[in-house]
């Protein structure tokens, strides 16, 4: 036996509709921090991706309801809300733990261990990746390039750095997440903020930690220490109004592109080849085609003599 369709003012239908609206309270409190964000932009649908953020930030992840508010404030449909949603890495489109536990598995990491630290995490843990313990604490993540290659391998927790990992103090940290201990990255702030605080952040809120601890630790100074020790200095540029003027005027390959090349040939001005009337071009062909007729004759006598 099939169910009748859902009428309006049926329970399906009033649980959809919940689905997809906040209560009054959470929808005020949105359209505040919408206002803000709006303010920032000359055009009303580039503040999409930070109002993601901020939905995200509302529910931990981006939900239905998320995506009728975006579409609603921008006066976009929701597909295209949902499209851009689906596009980026950073945007949940299911529950989220409070910490995203990213282990990097690209090259670099992956040939400094980073494969074996993923692997140890998903055995302690009991998930795989983008799924997230039952206690809703930890959502696990194989991460692309994480661009602190010098600290390989690396595990972001939140988008914090926790350099030069080993299986061991993965799960050592994991074990603190879980544990409701306050975690410090290696660099950036003084502690790990959780999943819907640093969404906040990055709807353009800012958390007052900006400044907490180093941004840059001496692997990736190395550089910069050794040019300062041996004196090393970038040669003088040109001036910023000089490169200005002189920009699109580099030759392009070995003889410039052809809008710069003089005429050559009648090609280059007439896109039609020379006109009929012109009796110099013609004679000019004739002449050679004629020439080159001889000297094939001549070298045909030649070569039966």
């Amino acid at each position: 036996m099939t169910n009748p369709p859902s009428r309006p003012g049926s329970a399906a239908v009033d649980a959809r509709a919940a689905r997809h609206s906040y209560p009054s309270e959470v929808l005020e409190r949105l359209s505040a921090d919408a206002e803000q964000i709006l303010a920032k932009y000359p055009e009303a649908r580039s503040a999409l991706l930070p109002l993601l953020h901020l939905v995200q930030s509302e529910d931990g992840y981006v939900s239905p309801a998320g995506i009728a508010f975006c579409a609603d404030v921008l006066d976009l449909s929701r597909a295209s809300v949902s499209a851009v949603a689906t596009f980026y890495s950073q945007y949940k489109r299911h529950p989220n733990g409070d910490y995203t536990v990213g282990v990097c598995t690209n090259t670099l990491c992956a040939v400094m261990g980073g494969d074996a630290i993923f692997d140890r995490l998903a055995d302690h843990l009991g998930v795989g990746h983008d799924e997230t313990t039952d206690d809703g604490k930890i959502t696990l993540e194989r991460l692309e390039c994480n661009a602190a290659c010098d600290y390989a391998p690396v595990m972001m927790i939140n988008w914090e750095f926790f350099d030069n990992q080993t299986p061991a103090s993965a799960v050592e940290t994991v074990e603190k997440l879980l544990a409701g201990e306050v975690v410090k990255p290696t660099r950036g702030s003084d502690s790990v903020a959780t999943f819907k605080e640093v969404s906040r952040v990055l709807a353009g809120f800012d958390d007052g930690r900006a400044d907490e601890g180093e941004a840059a630790g001496p692997a990736t100074l190395v550089g910069l220490e050794l040019a300062r020790k041996n004196n090393w200095r970038a040669p003088a540029g040109r001036t910023e109004q000089a490169a200005e003027h002189e920009a699109g005027t580099e030759p392009v390959g070995d003889k410039g592109s052809s809008a710069e090349r003089k005429p050559q040939a009648p090609a280059d001005t007439s896109p039609s080849g020379p006109t009929a009337g012109d009796d110099s071009d013609a004679k000019g062909g004739s002449d050679a085609k004629g020439e080159s007729d001889a000297k094939g004759e001549q070298a045909g006598k030649e070569g039966s003599v």
